[in-house]
């Protein structure tokens, strides 16, 4: 296979060129091969290394996580376990996320509807933001 350069590499893998000189400057991904002119050229490898990487960030791991799952990887004694440890951390991180979301749905609708959307000045939305009472009750 040949050796590709930065931009080949980010449209191949589907992020940003900074986004992969960030994962290299934090130790994330396997340094690349260079030119005499100091140019990266990605192998393999690499690539392989920046999909498992915009992969879990998908589904939401942080850098530490998935700095953690890359050792786990790396070790050949590894347990299964480890990862879903990880994973279950994480699953419960997005759906305490989605439920706060879900509160701030509740709040701002019912700002939305208490407005009058009038040419009055008096507004239940900036009543709510700034603390009135009577307006719509905060998030958890």
């Amino acid at each position: 296979m040949r050796k590709q350069t930065i931009g080949e590499v980010a449209d191949l893998v589907g992020v940003d060129v900074e986004t992969i000189r960030y994962y290299e400057r934090i130790g994330l991904t396997i340094s690349p091969s260079r030119t005499r002119g100091g140019h990266r050229l990605y192998q393999n490898a690499n690539i392989q290394r920046l999909r498992f990487i915009r992969r879990a960030r998908d589904v939401g791991f942080s850098i530490e996580d998935i700095r953690a799952l890359i050792e786990i990887e790396k070790d050949e004694r590894r347990c299964c376990s480890d990862v879903r440890d990880i994973a279950v951390s994480n699953l419960e991180k997005i759906r305490a996320k989605r439920a706060e979301l879900e509160r701030m749905e509740q709040v701002l609708a019912q700002a939305a509807s208490a407005c009058t959307a009038d040419d009055s000045p008096l507004c239940s939305i900036l009543d709510y933001l700034n603390g009135a009472h009577g307006a719509a009750t905060a998030p958890g």
